[in-house]
C-alpha cells in the first residue's frame, strides 16, 4: 500500500492501482514497438505489483507499523514471495512480459545481492532468464533496456503522483531517464494546476490520469483484521491530475 498522511487520517492507495497508473501513462507515450510487444509493456507496467502478500488473511502484522498505523510499501521488508509469484504470472504472458516484469524485479533489488544466499539466487535466476529470453525473441541487450526504460519512467511518475512528491514553488523533480534516452523533469508551477513534464513526451498536448484511493479516518488499528475490514467499509475518492505540454 501507499499510505499518505491526511488532516483526516489516511489515504490509501493499492500498489495495484498505481501500477495501472503507470501503465496509463507509458500508454499516453507515441507507441514505439510492434503491437505485440507494445501491449505486453503496458501488461508488464500494469502488473508489476501484483502478488501482493495477502497479509488481510494472515496473523501478524504484514499491513501495520509496530505503531499499528497502516504501513507504507516502503516500511515493508523484500518479499521473496511476491517477487515469485508476479514473475510466474508474468510467464503465463509471454516471453517479453517476462523479460520486462524480470528487469523491473532487478531494479528493484540488485542492491540486496548478497544479503542473503536465497535473495542472491533469486537475482541470479533473474538474469539468467533475461539472457535466456533475449536470446529466444533476438532482442538485443539495448532494446529490451530501451522498453524497460519507458516502464520505469511511468513507474516513476506514477509513484511521484500517488505519493504527493511534487515540490511545492514550481520546482522541478527529476523522473528517470525515458527510452529515448533523455532526462524527464515534472514540475506543477502552481498548486493544484495543471502539472507539467518537460520535454513533453505525450502525443496529445493535454491529458488527465487517475487513480482510487480508500479513505481512513481511525489512525491506529489492533490488527491486520481491523484494518482488513476498515478498508472494505472506507470511502474511495477518485485522484485526479491533468498534465499539460508547457
Amino acid at each position: 500500500m501507499i499510505v499518505n498522511s491526511t488532516p483526516a487520517g489516511w489515504q490509501i492507495i493499492y500498489q495495484q492501482a498505481h501500477a495501472l497508473l503507470a501503465a496509463q501513462l507509458a500508454w499516453l507515450w507515441p507507441p514505439t514497438l510492434a503491437p505485440d510487444r507494445w501491449m505486453g509493456l503496458l501488461a508488464a507496467a500494469a502488473q508489476h505489483d501484483d502478488e501482493q502478500e495477502e497479509w488481510h488473511k494472515r496473523g501478524g502484522h504484514h499491513g501495520l507499523t509496530p505503531a499499528g498505523a497502516p504501513a507504507n510499501f516502503t516500511q515493508k521488508e523484500f518479499s521473496m514471495a511476491q517477487a515469485r509469484g508476479v514473475m510466474a504470472a508474468a510467464r503465463y504472458q509471454g516471453q517479453w512480459r517476462s523479460l520486462l516484469t524480470s528487469m523491473h524485479l532487478s531494479c528493484l533489488y540488485e542492491s540486496l545481492r548478497g544479503s542473503t544466499p536465497a535473495i542472491t539466487d533469486f537475482l541470479d535466476e533473474l538474469r539468467t532468464g533475461q539472457q535466456q529470453w533475449r536470446r529466444a525473441l533476438k532482442v538485443k541487450k539495448e532494446e529490451a533496456q530501451s522498453a524497460y526504460d519507458l516502464l520505469h519512467w511511468a513507474d516513476r511518475l506514477s509513484l511521484i503522483l500517488c505519493r504527493g512528491e511534487l515540490p511545492e514553488m514550481g520546482r522541478s523533480l527529476e523522473i528517470s531517464r525515458g527510452p529515448d534516452g533523455q532526462r524527464y523533469d515534472v514540475r506543477q508551477p502552481h498548486p493544484g494546476g495543471p502539472i507539467h513534464v518537460e520535454p513533453w513526451p505525450f502525443v496529445l498536448d493535454e491529458v488527465e490520469v487517475t487513480v482510487e484511493a480508500s479513505l481512513l479516518t481511525q489512525l491506529q488499528y489492533r490488527d491486520d483484521a481491523e484494518l482488513a475490514a476498515a478498508l472494505r467499509e472506507a470511502p474511495i475518492e477518485t485522484l485526479r491530475w491533468t498534465l499539460r505540454r508547457p
